[in-house]
């Protein structure tokens, strides 16, 4: 059985991005290496919350973001995935945004996803996080996701 991945939003957006940083053409590097070469690796999932957050506003290239996941099969956002949401908004692990950081890693949790690939690296893979949110998902006997970025699953090995 492979492992699995939960995609969540910045891993489209970052595979489209369109600015021309340093940092940002960095990141779409890795993330277009990881879909290209790595990701038949793994089972990847994703959620009704990653196609709402693509959905959402007007940026470039929002068609082919959505394309990009829409093949996925997606997890269920059900009661006690939203239940595991509002404990994490009031134990302030994350913002109060519902169709945000909270409810992704709710759902990678809940389904007991290996790795939840992120680039959002302030809310979710943020070493100085990790010990709040396994402690919270301890108190609720869930497990907790490997909260990463595509350059860490990058396959090095020759």
């Amino acid at each position: 059985m492979k492992p699995t991945v939960y995609i969540e939003t910045t891993i489209p957006s970052f595979c489209h991005e369109t600015r021309k940083d340093h940092e940002s053409l960095a990141r779409k590097a890795w993330t277009e290496e990881w879909w290209k070469y790595h990701r038949s690796r793994y089972d990847c999932f994703t959620s009704a919350a990653t196609i709402a957050e693509l959905r959402r506003g007007s940026h470039p290239k929002r068609q082919a973001k959505m394309d990009m996941v829409s093949g996925l099969p997606r997890l269920e956002i059900n009661d006690a995935v939203e239940e595991i949401v509002e404990v994490y908004i009031s134990n302030t692990l994350m913002p109060r945004d519902q169709l945000g950081d909270a409810l992704h890693l709710a759902v990678a949790s809940y389904y007991k996803i290996d790795f939840l690939l992120t680039w959002n690296c302030v809310h979710l893979a943020n070493a100085n996080k990790q010990a709040h949110i396994r402690r919270i998902n301890e108190r609720l006997r869930l497990f907790t996701p490997e909260l990463v970025t595509p350059l860490e699953l990058i396959d090095q090995t020759p």
